[in-house]
């Protein structure tokens, strides 16, 4: 049974706004608003296309799988046994018993028998091996996309600055490498430096006073569309899924808020109003502007909340996902809650691709390379000899049969 959502949506019984001068002369604060808010019942529109992304399946899996491989490919032959990762089971996210892990994923990760003790150690696989080389020069042919995204993300902060524990949060949706303080120490030119934090922790700080404010994916497709206007409106693109209807006061009020000035998400957003319209439009475009940063352009729901006080987001900004879903799709895939920029899958998208996504695309090939190859070996299995048989029906019976509830569902 499909969930009824409640959002709260803000129509205008009136104009928007009442300014006494042109629109791009006018800051933000002099524009009154006159708004009610209207209650709308409105159920949640599964997108079978957007729930289909083979991404979805294989994020968590994909997570720990890039952890081990750079946890197994600091080993001079590649190899490691198997009980120095389950040590780290947690801190490499292995979702699962570790054997289990490595060997649903041969083509990624082979099985030897270790020369002491006779344990199962295992080896990256010469396609993962080359993968790696892969991923390494991109990071050094892209060096400076990665610099710039990070900054980007800094320059959102209302302090130009994060705690490490958050961008290390990030790392994976931003697609830095995991020695990125040591890149930044090498080629970031003294645009960033550390702090320490009051409760002993560092933060990594931007320096922006000599750089120039960025411009945002929104503002770049207009102005590759010869539309744009500084101070003036920019309508976000929306992209309405098959099936899904809004009602015609949604509908105006989408409309309405299209036609507001866009509010660049590296603007200082201090002298808005939070309760107001433009407050919605400068929300909707901080998180189109984070998400198009993102390698597959989405990301957990509940790792986006952490970001809500250092990008001054109102309280519930996460029901911006709800009240937009022209823009934004929330998917329920494997019980884990994503949302997904909507424009970053469409054929027009002005997004640019992250260098590492190629990468990350290569090493999904690889597993469900694995599937295969398990299915092979499955049919390919050696029959039994007589011994072997004899041997496996003298071990000891599965309990349900010794308690006799086998047979009484048989009988």
């Amino acid at each position: 049974m499909r969930k009824i959502k409640t959002l709260h949506f803000l129509t205008c019984k009136s104009s928007l706004f009442s300014p006494i001068e042109p629109l791009t002369k006018q800051p933000h604060h002099c524009y009154t608003q006159r708004f009610s808010y209207v209650e709308v019942k409105m159920k949640w529109k599964k997108d079978r296309y957007l729930d289909s992304l083979p991404v979805l399946d294989k994020i968590h899996d994909l997570k720990a799988i890039f952890a081990v491989k750079d946890y197994i490919i600091k080993e001079p032959d590649f190899c490691i046994p198997i009980s120095c990762i389950s040590k780290k089971n947690f801190e490499l996210g292995i979702p699962i018993r570790v054997a289990t892990f490595l060997r649903k994923y041969p083509t990624i990760f082979k099985e030897v028998t270790g020369e002491k003790y006779n344990l199962p150690w295992f080896r990256l696989t010469q396609e993962a091996i080359d993968l790696d080389s892969e991923e390494q020069a991109v990071y050094q042919n892209h060096l400076s996309d990665f610099i710039d995204r990070l900054k980007k993300l800094l320059f959102m902060t209302k302090e130009k600055r994060l705690p490490l524990q958050i961008i290390e949060g990030m790392r994976w949706y931003l697609g830095l490498p995991k020695e990125y303080l040591k890149v930044l120490k090498i080629n970031s030119s003294g645009s960033f430096s550390l702090y320490d934090m009051v409760d002993g922790k560092q933060g990594l700080s931007l320096n922006c006073e000599a750089l120039e404010v960025p411009i945002s994916f929104i503002q770049q497709k207009s102005m590759r569309e010869g539309s744009y206007r500084e101070g003036g409106p920019i309508a976000f693109s929306l992209y309405p899924s098959k099936g899904l209807r809004l009602k015609r006061k949604i509908e105006n009020w989408v409309e309405e808020l299209q036609n507001l000035p866009y509010i660049s998400p590296y603007e200082d957003p201090s002298d808005l109003n939070p309760n107001s319209d433009i407050s919605e439009k400068r929300v909707v475009g901080v998180l189109h502007e984070l998400l198009g940063l993102f390698v597959e352009n989405l990301g957990e729901r509940k790792k986006l909340l952490f970001l809500k006080k250092q990008l001054g987001l109102p309280q519930k900004f996460h029901k911006a996902f709800e009240r937009h879903p022209h823009i934004f799709y929330l998917s329920l895939r494997n019980k884990t809650c994503h949302v997904i920029l909507k424009e970053a899958y469409n054929k027009d998208s002005m997004i640019e691709k992250h260098p590492i996504l190629g990468v990350r695309k290569k090493f999904m090939k690889l597993m469900d390379e694995s599937k295969t190859v398990i299915v092979s070996k499955r049919h390919k299995k050696p029959a039994e000899s007589d011994d072997e048989k004899d041997e496996r029906c003298n071990g000891d019976l599965p309990a349900e049969w010794e308690s006799g509830e086998e047979e009484e569902n048989l009988i």
